[in-house]
C-alpha cells in the first residue's frame, strides 16, 4: 500500500490554532517507520499533551515496531479548534510520524483510558473518514480495535469497534495484527478476518456475540506473564510541547492486591508482578541517558508496595546524587513508611503529600476494605511534619455503599483533626504556610468489583453530601474541592450500561458531545437530549441497585477474578469485615492464580513494611 503525505495540507492550518506543536511530530526519539508493509496506528482519544505519556500507546507502538513485517505510528485526537479546522479544509486525521491519513492504515487501535472518552472515539473515526459504526464499514476500511481499562465492560463501545482486546496487550496486539495481515494477504473478506480474531484468546468481536444468548461464550482477559522479566525500559518520545506527566516513566510493578472493593484497577490488573531492583535501576539509567529527562517517575498502581522499594530509592538517590535528576513516586501509602518513601525522593522539593483515606469513619473504611485507620493517618501526618512538608491533600469518596450522613460529616471532622495536628507540630511563625485540600469524588460503581451491583447516588444527593462536609470543616485553611457529579453520572452510565448505551454514545456525539472530560466542552444537554430521543433512562442505569443473581452486561467478560469472590467480598463488606492483601498474608481465593493461570511474582518476601 502506498502511503500519502498530507503535510502540505496540514501545515497551513497550524497558523490558526492553539499549540500547533501538538501536530508537528518529529519529536526527539520518535521512530519514523518506512511506508511499506503492514501498518498499524495507535490512537489516544484525547489531546496530545494528555496522551503523549500514556504507557499503553508507548508500549504497544514499540511492540509492533519490533515485530518483523509490521510498522506502527501514533495519533491523537486534535483539540476542538484543530478538529473544526480540519473538517472545514477537508483534511483527514493523520499520524504524527509520517503524516499518513489514518484511513490508509491496515488497522487502527484506540485505547479506552476512561469512561468519558467514548464520544472522542467517534470523533477520531469521523475525522479519519472511517464510518463510526462497525456495521457500516467497507472491505477497504481499516480494522478498528480497542482495549484498555474501559474494555472491562465493552458493551457501551461495541458499535465503534470491530474487535476489543480484553486485558494486557503486549502479546495479544501483535497476534491480532498478524491475523489481520494474514487475512488480508489471503484476500479474505472482513467478516472472515473477524471470525479469525475471535479465536485469539482475549479478543472480543461484538458482531459475533449475542448479548441475550444463553450461555454466552466468555472472553478471558490476557495477562502478560513475562512482565516481571521484561526490560522495564521502553523507548519513549520526548515532546517539544509541555505535556501532562512530562517525565521519564518506568513501570516497576503491575497489579495490586490490596483489595479496595470500589477499585476496578485493583481487580482487573491482578496478579501482582514486580520487576527486579537491578532491572529498574538499569532502565532508569538508560532512560535518563537517552531522553535527557531530569524527573523520573516509578509508576504502578501502588509503587510503595514494591517489596524492594526502599532499596531501589536508596540506590537511585546514590546513583544520581548531584546530577539534578529527581525520582518521584505517584502516590503515598497512608502510613509512616509511605511518608518516609516520599521523603526519600523529595530532595529539597517539598510540594505536597497526597493520601487517600477514602472514607471518614473506620466503619466505612472497613466496608470498602481500605485497611487503614485514623491512627495511620495521624502517624503519617506526624512523619510528614517531621520531614518538613507543609501541604497535604486527602482524597475521599461520597456515595459509597452503606454510607450515612455521619460517615460524610466525619470526613470534615477527620480533615480538621489532621490539620490541627499539622498546626501543633509546626512552629507558630510557619503555620500560615500550612494548607490542606480535601478532594471529594462521587463513587462510581465499576464492573468486576464487589460493588458492581450497587447504584450511584444522584447528583442532587452528591451536592447535599458535599454540603455536609463543608459545614463540618472548621479550619479556614482546609479547602474542600469536589468532582462535578453530572460527569460522575455519565461515568456510571458508561461503566454499568449494556449495548443500548452504545447507541446513546453515538446519538450524543451526533448532537455535539465530545471532550466530555473537559469542563469547558462537556455538554450535559447533548447527553440528556440523546437519552430522551432513544427512550433511555440514564439515571436508572446509573442509580439502580442490582441483585447478585441479576445478569450483568459484562458477564461474558472474564477478568480472572471470579464472580463468586466478588459476591463473597460484597457480603464481607456489608458485614464490615476486611480482607487482607494476599501478597502480605494468605491467599484470598480471588481466582486469578488458578492452577493453569498466571502467578504472583514478588522479588522479596513481604511483611516488613506491611
Amino acid at each position: 500500500m502506498t502511503r500519502s503525505d498530507i503535510w502540505a495540507d496540514v501545515a497551513p492550518l497550524l497558523r490558526g490554532v492553539e499549540r500547533p506543536g501538538r501536530y508537528a511530530g518529529s519529536e526527539w526519539g520518535a521512530h519514523r517507520p518506512p511506508r511499506d508493509g503492514f501498518a498499524f496506528c495507535m490512537v489516544y482519544p484525547d489531546t496530545y499533551e494528555l496522551g503523549q505519556a500514556n504507557q499503553a500507546v508507548r508500549i504497544l507502538v514499540n511492540r509492533v515496531n519490533a515485530t518483523p513485517g509490521m510498522v506502527a505510528e501514533r495519533a491523537y485526537l486534535p483539540a476542538a479548534d484543530m478538529a473544526d479546522a480540519m473538517r472545514d479544509a477537508n483534511v483527514p486525521l493523520f499520524s504524527l510520524e509520517n503524516t499518513t491519513p489514518l484511513r490508509e492504515f491496515d488497522c487502527i487501535g484506540i485505547t479506552l483510558p476512561h469512561e468519558l472518552c467514548a464520544t472522542n472515539v467517534l470523533e477520531v473515526l469521523s475525522l479519519a473518514g472511517v464510518a463510526v459504526a462497525s456495521e457500516d464499514r467497507t472491505e477497504d476500511d481499516p480494522i478498528i480495535i480497542g482495549g484498555g481499562p474501559c474494555a472491562s465492560n465493552p458493551e457501551p463501545y461495541v458499535r465503534a469497534f470491530d474487535a476489543i482486546l480484553i486485558g494486557e496487550g503486549e502479546e495479544s496486539v501483535p497476534e491480532v495484527l498478524a491475523a489481520i495481515k494474514e487475512g488480508r494477504a489471503q484476500g479474505q473478506e472482513r467478516a472472515q478476518i473477524l471470525k479469525a480474531l475471535a479465536q485469539i484468546e482475549g479478543t472480543y468481536v461484538p458482531a459475533l456475540h449475542d448479548p441475550n444468548a444463553e450461555p454466552a461464550p466468555h472472553v478471558r482477559k490476557r495477562v502478560f506473564e513475562g512482565f516481571a522479566i521484561a526490560d522495564p525500559w521502553e523507548p519513549m518520545v520526548v515532546p517539544f510541547v509541555e505535556c501532562v506527566h512530562d517525565r521519564l516513566n518506568i513501570e516497576v510493578l503491575r497489579g495490586c492486591s490490596r483489595g479496595c472493593r470500589f477499585c476496578q484497577a485493583g481487580m482487573i490488573y491482578r496478579p501482582v508482578r514486580e520487576r527486579p531492583a537491578d532491572a529498574i535501576i538499569s532502565a532508569v539509567e538508560r532512560g535518563v541517558a537517552e531522553t535527557g529527562y531530569e524527573e523520573v517517575s516509578l509508576t504502578s498502581l501502588s509503587t510503595t508496595d514494591h517489596s524492594q522499594i526502599a532499596d531501589i530509592l536508596k540506590r537511585l538517590n546514590a546513583r544520581f546524587a548531584g546530577t539534578g535528576v529527581r525520582v518521584s513516586i505517584p502516590s503515598q501509602r497512608l502510613d509512616a513508611f509511605g511518608v518516609s518513601m516520599a521523603d526519600a525522593v523529595a530532595g529539597q522539593k517539598r510540594g505536597g503529600l497526597t493520601f487517600a483515606p477514602e472514607a471518614g469513619t473506620q466503619r466505612l473504611r472497613d466496608v470498602i476494605n481500605k485497611n487503614v485507620t485514623e491512627e495511620d493517618l495521624m502517624e503519617a501526618v506526624k512523619a510528614a511534619m517531621g520531614a518538613g512538608w507543609q501541604r497535604m491533600k486527602l482524597y475521599f469518596m461520597i456515595g459509597l455503599p452503606t454510607e450515612t450522613d455521619e460517615d460524610v460529616a466525619q470526613i470534615g471532622h477527620l480533615a480538621d483533626k489532621a490539620f490541627e495536628l499539622m498546626r501543633t507540630l509546626t512552629p507558630p511563625e510557619a503555620r500560615g504556610r500550612l494548607k490542606m485540600t480535601v478532594a471529594v469524588n462521587v463513587f462510581v460503581p465499576k464492573a468486576h468489583t464487589p460493588f458492581q451491583w450497587d447504584g450511584q447516588i444522584t447528583p442532587e444527593e452528591a451536592r447535599r453530601r458535599v454540603g455536609l462536609i463543608r459545614h463540618a470543616v472548621r479550619a479556614k485553611a482546609v479547602r474542600v474541592d469536589y468532582h462535578e457529579p453530572k460527569t460522575s453520572l455519565l461515568e456510571a452510565v458508561m461503566s454499568r450500561g449494556g449495548r443500548e448505551v452504545a447507541l446513546l454514545v453515538e446519538e450524543a456525539w451526533k448532537r455535539g458531545a465530545r471532550f466530555d472530560a473537559w469542563t469547558e466542552h462537556f455538554s450535559e444537554d447533548a447527553w440528556h437530549e440523546a437519552a430522551r430521543a432513544l427512550g433511555l433512562d440514564m439515571e436508572a442505569v446509573a442509580h439502580r441497585r442490582l441483585d447478585v443473581a441479576d445478569p450483568l452486561p459484562w458477564d461474558h467478560i472474564d477478568s480472572g477474578v471470579t464472580k463468586s469472590f466478588l459476591v463473597r467480598e460484597r457480603s464481607r463488606a456489608l458485614a464490615g469485615q476486611t480482607t487482607e492483601d494476599c501478597t502480605f498474608s494468605a491467599c484470598s481465593a480471588c481466582g486469578i492464580c488458578a492452577p493453569e493461570g498466571p502467578r504472583i511474582v514478588l522479588q522479596e518476601e513481604r511483611g516488613i513494611h506491611g
